[in-house]
């Protein structure tokens, strides 16, 4: 190994500045998230307004189990959080950094 590489010096370079592999594998592990339809529509509607599961699962054509499924998800990655008003549980997101991720995911999908 080495010696056939064509650039080595600048191969050694870009390897001694990779990120870990925890880091790499969690960074991942986020992207797979984005990678459910039924999760995408939820960060969009939450994008827009705080919601309940009911709301969620009417707005994506889905049942009650299944948005709540898909929160238990969001909520384990810390993409959502959620807040309880009487009996009712409400959603919004974590933070800007979700949306941002969001966003930049709909700029890539445009240019398509």
């Amino acid at each position: 190994m080495g010696k056939d590489l064509i650039h080595e010096n600048l191969a050694k370079q870009v390897k001694n500045k990779m990120l870990s592999d925890d880091l790499l594998f969690d960074i991942a592990e986020v992207f797979k998230i984005f990678g459910d339809s039924t999760r995408i529509k939820i960060i969009y509607a939450l994008k827009l307004s705080e919601l309940c599961v009911s709301d969620l699962a009417f707005i994506t054509n889905s049942s009650d189990s299944a948005i709540s499924h898909q929160l238990r998800i969001l909520k384990q990655a810390k993409l959502v959080k959620s807040r309880k008003e009487g009996k009712v549980v409400y959603y919004s997101l974590k933070d800007d950094h979700v949306i941002k991720l969001f966003e930049i995911g709909c700029e890539h999908a445009h240019e398509l």
